[in-house]
């Protein structure tokens, strides 16, 4: 793969004020792009590589403001990482409100489209680059997370979908998929609005499970160095797998058979050893 190092590129990340988000900002910074970060919350002056605009992902008018003075302040905009998410604490889908649906496709997904609507018209006749980070549960089911699990199916779909589109203005399109990463876990979890009782201890099994499983994963700036790649590739590709691990799950998902996929997925969750519900009823089957 022909690499290009850029020429004070302009890039933008957002959710730039910790794990992933700064990481990336950081490692684009450190390539030669002119890197401004975003965060919806005011963040204190420091010693960053890059600089921070104040965005909120889930408004139009915080969108649009923000792009309309990177482009007063840089002319244009080479390069859009969208990395603004958060996820849930594990629960069971009828625990989670509609409210709280529309909450996390809001940022998770809505806001990558309000992202890209607004950056597009700027890339449209100079050519650009814009960079979804999505997830390997973009592609596996992650039960008792279905709806951090759903935005980042939505975020893949989108994705491949606007790289057809966009590619004959000079516009590619990626997704990069890590795996566990190690990040902030407990930062800006949701907690379910509809806690039942029946799954009070597979809540708390399989939060103690994920921790493990973040605490052992990649370091943000693995993800970082994959964003890199694809911004640099002449050739990009859609998709971006992190680690040696997402690599494998992307695998097997695309040949091992059905059963075995559904098997892996249940015992890397430990879920047939979760334990009952308070009724004294298992809370899951042990298999399909």
């Amino acid at each position: 793969m022909t690499e290009r190092y850029p020429e004070r590129k302009i890039a933008l990340v957002t959710g730039a004020s910790s794990g992933i988000g700064e990481a990336t900002a950081d490692r684009l910074a450190r390539a030669g792009y002119k890197v401004y970060g975003t965060s919806r919350r005011a963040t204190p002056a420091g010693a960053r590589s890059f600089e921070m605009l104040s965005l909120d992902v889930t408004s139009d008018t915080s969108v649009e403001a923000a792009i309309k003075e990177l482009v007063r302040l840089e002319g244009g905009i080479d390069l859009l990482v969208n990395n603004a998410g958060f996820s849930i604490a594990p629960a069971g889908a009828e625990e989670n409100s509609i409210e709280q649906a529309r909450s996390i496709f809001d940022t998770n997904f809505f806001g990558i489209v309000r992202m890209t609507r607004a950056v597009v018209p700027h890339m449209r006749h100079g050519g650009g680059r814009i960079i979804n980070i999505g997830s390997v549960l973009g592609f596996l089911p992650a039960p008792y997370l279905a709806l951090y699990a759903a935005t980042k199916h939505a975020v893949a779909g989108y994705s491949e979908s606007l790289d057809h589109e966009l590619r004959t203005k000079g516009i590619r399109v990626s997704v990069i998929e890590p795996a566990y990463t190690q990040t902030q876990f407990d930062a800006h979890l949701l907690e379910a609005d509809s806690k039942l009782d029946e799954y009070r201890d597979i809540r708390a099994a399989l939060g103690r499970r994920i921790r493990e499983l973040v605490e052992a994963g990649d370091k943000p700036g693995v993800v970082a160095d994959a964003v890199l790649k694809a911004a640099l590739a002449a050739r990009p590709k859609l998709r971006y797998s992190v680690s040696g691990r997402a690599s494998r799950l992307r695998f097997l998902r695309r040949f091992a058979p059905a059963g075995l996929m559904d098997a892996g997925i249940r015992r890397d969750l430990h879920l047939d050893r979760m334990p009952a519900s308070r009724s004294g009823t298992l809370v899951v089957e042990s298999g399909r």
